[in-house]
């Protein structure tokens, strides 16, 4: 039995983060400054991790390794069977010639393509974090931006920016319950006190896809509906989460910003010519209009994954489908925290019918049968997607084997603790720990499950409301999701971007640590009598 040391170095836990951190450190470097590849970051983060868990923290290599092992496999399963179904759905409308329809209907949604954008990246994407998540959103809506003429790094660009404040609801409240599992607190308390802090940063989220997607130009002209788009999203969160639930804080927000965006753009509100130019480099054709079969199969890609994302969430095929997940305790793994409690990381949960590339799958079937792809084509589509993808594949389990390994060994805990070190000063930290736990793990679910107890600890210690704390993980590892290596990976492999990981890491660093100081100043606000009014 391995039990997690906090401060094995020297016996000094400043200097023990400072070793802890040397793995994110060299992740960070490899791609920002390096830029290598995005596999060879991970990798080569993985090393570096994997030699202090053994020689510092004292984990048995054996153990370290099984970490890493379980890692790399839950990256194949669910991730990779999530991500790479997806994209394959997506091949399927290409195949059959159907995304060009695709791309003729979403040009009447608006003359101007940042409000497409918008309607995609930011409403539809939070539909699709509110009834999948795990990088679903981001595979689906950067193909869908394609079809706009966004160029590829545009549209990864603006499929990231969208995928961050719906994940701290998504999908369906698990990231809420998670954190009450692991922290004892009520989850009503937890979800409301998300949604009043989540909110406030919606709002400006469409002003950053609109600077991500057109620059300042694109700020100046569309300030106006981006705000009201944002406003009623943030509105609609705020209620749905204080005052029904948690669970459909997204889907009641997506509807809300979607209705309210296409009501206040009716009009085009910048010529059609000019911003054909400034975002997709050319006039969008004004083709003859497809005919009626192909229009409604151009949308049954998307339409059937909701449909049986919203299927699967109906009380009786919930269970349906629950009741196939097997959970087992990873084999020769045995590790207790710091406080001798056994960790969850040791059991691995394999939910075959649920997950939600196995929902996908069903979707891609009933998408081809639709599309009328033959069967034969459409298997061998799906083997030549998942081979494209091979580097991205690759990425992916060197980065969940990174994350294990980190969380097993307890240096994720030592730098945790020493971050909670900081005492009243925490409040403004908090939502940072919950950033770096979606920027290492690629999901807000994963980020509470870490870090969510330890809020808490550090809250009593401080003399901090511990609901206050708690929901500052889930709201702060929102604006982890940009630079999540997960989420860049499986962006840049929609878009047949893959090995150009670290460019869009160095673009979308700056808006995300803009929007997480925001949520920290909030936060720290919230802490003090100015705003402790907003503490349900």
């Amino acid at each position: 039995m391995y039990q997690q040391p906090l401060q094995p170095v020297g016996g000094s836990l400043a200097l023990s983060a400072a070793c802890a951190a040397l793995p994110l450190l060299t992740l960070f470097v490899l791609l920002a400054v390096v830029r290598t590849r995005a596999w060879v970051a991970a990798f080569g983060a993985l090393c570096v991790a994997v030699a202090p868990a053994w020689w510092l923290w004292r984990m048995p290599l054996p153990q370290t390794l099984l970490a890493a092992g379980q890692g790399a496999t839950f990256a194949l399963f669910p991730l990779v069977w999530t991500f790479g179904t997806a994209i394959w759905i997506h091949r399927l409308t290409v195949h059959t010639g159907h995304f060009d329809t695709l791309r003729q209907g979403f040009a009447r949604i608006s003359d101007d393509r940042r409000v497409q954008a918008l309607v995609i990246a930011f409403c539809f994407g939070s539909l699709l974090e509110a009834l999948a998540g795990q990088g679903t959103p981001v595979a689906v809506t950067t193909v869908m931006l394609l079809a706009l003429g966004l160029g590829p790094v545009r549209a990864a660009a603006v499929a990231l920016v969208g995928n961050t404040v719906p994940a701290a609801f998504g999908p369906l409240g698990l990231p809420i319950t998670t954190l009450a599992g692991v922290t004892g607190l009520p989850a009503t308390e937890l979800g409301m006190m998300a949604g009043r802090q989540v909110p406030v940063v919606a709002v400006v989220v469409p002003l950053v896809l609109l600077a991500v997607a057109d620059g300042r130009r694109g700020v100046r002209e569309l300030w106006r509906p981006a705000l009201a788009c944002g406003g009623a999203f943030a509105v609609a969160q705020f209620v749905t989460a204080n005052w029904l639930t948690a669970a459909l804080a997204d889907i009641t927000a997506a509807f809300a910003g979607m209705g309210v965006l296409l009501l206040v753009t009716r009009r085009p509100v910048v010529a059609r010519r000019t911003v054909a130019v400034a975002v997709g480099g050319g006039l969008p054709e004004r083709d003859a209009p497809a005919p009626a079969g192909s229009q409604w199969r151009a949308y049954a890609p998307y339409v059937t994954i909701v449909a049986v994302f919203a299927v699967s969430q109906v009380p009786a095929v919930k269970r349906l489908l629950d009741a196939g997940t097997l959970a087992v305790s990873w084999p020769g793994l045995h590790v207790v925290t710091a406080s001798g409690a056994p960790s969850p990381l040791t059991t691995f949960r394999f939910a075959w019918l649920a997950a939600p590339g196995s929902l996908l799958l069903v979707a891609g079937l009933l998408t081809a049968a639709l599309l009328r792809v033959p069967p034969r084509e459409a298997v061998g589509l799906y083997g030549r997607t998942l081979f494209e993808l091979r580097w991205a594949v690759l990425t992916v389990v060197g980065l969940l084997a990174l994350s294990f390994t980190m969380n097993a060994a307890g240096q994720v805990a030592t730098l945790g603790v020493w971050m909670a070190g900081a005492g009243g000063f925490f409040a403004v930290l908090a939502p940072v720990l919950g950033w770096l736990g979606v920027a290492l793990t690629g999901s807000d679910t994963s980020s509470n499950s870490l870090f969510g107890a330890l809020q808490v600890v550090a809250a009593q210690r401080a003399g901090l409301d511990p609901v206050l704390l708690a929901a500052a993980n889930a709201s702060g590892g929102t604006l982890g999701k940009m630079v999540s290596l997960q989420n860049l990976t499986i962006a840049a492999a929609a878009v047949g971007l893959t090995g150009r990981e670290g460019e869009l890491f160095r673009r979308m660093f700056g808006p995300s640590v803009l929007l997480l100081t925001l949520m920290c100043l909030l936060v720290g606000l919230q802490a003090t009598p100015l705003l402790s009014w907003m503490v349900p």
